[in-house]
């Protein structure tokens, strides 16, 4: 499951993404093959951590199993 991690909240995918100008044709962050495609990979601090990425408006996203 993708959230969006801000200093504050867990926010769902669904109530940012749909504005942005990178997201798929249904509003998703372009995820595939568990890559992030519009944004980055920041590095992980220890193995078992989520991989955290930052997508192109700023947001940290990470998938959390």
């Amino acid at each position: 499951m993708l959230v969006i991690l801000t200093e504050e909240q867990i926010l769902s995918p669904q109530k940012v993404c749909p504005t942005c100008l990178m997201a798929d044709q249904s509003g998703s962050p372009r995820w595939h093959h568990g890559k992030l495609f519009c944004g980055h990979a920041l590095q992980k601090s220890e193995e078992r951590q989520a991989t955290i990425y930052e997508c192109q408006m700023g947001f940290r996203i990470a998938n959390i199993q």
